[in-house]
């Protein structure tokens, strides 16, 4: 496990502090759960990326189009 320092305003740190302790949890594992959201978010943009260039724009667009056609 590695330590990380960051530098917050102390406005910040105090809020966090307060959420950390409205989910019962310490600062130290709501850090950890930010974190891993953060990354969770991270590598979907990814992965959607990557599967947006290999896609064909013209068979997705018949795509939408059946969805919105169903959806009404």
């Amino acid at each position: 496990m590695n330590v990380l320092t960051i530098r917050l305003t102390e406005e910040i740190h105090e809020r966090l502090k307060q959420l950390a302790k409205s989910r019962n949890i310490s600062l130290n594992k709501l850090m950890d759960e930010l974190s891993t959201i953060a990354l969770a978010e991270f590598d979907t943009y990814n992965r959607y990326l990557v599967r947006a260039e290999s896609g064909n724009p013209k068979e997705a667009l018949k795509i939408l189009d059946r969805l919105d056609s169903e959806s009404r």
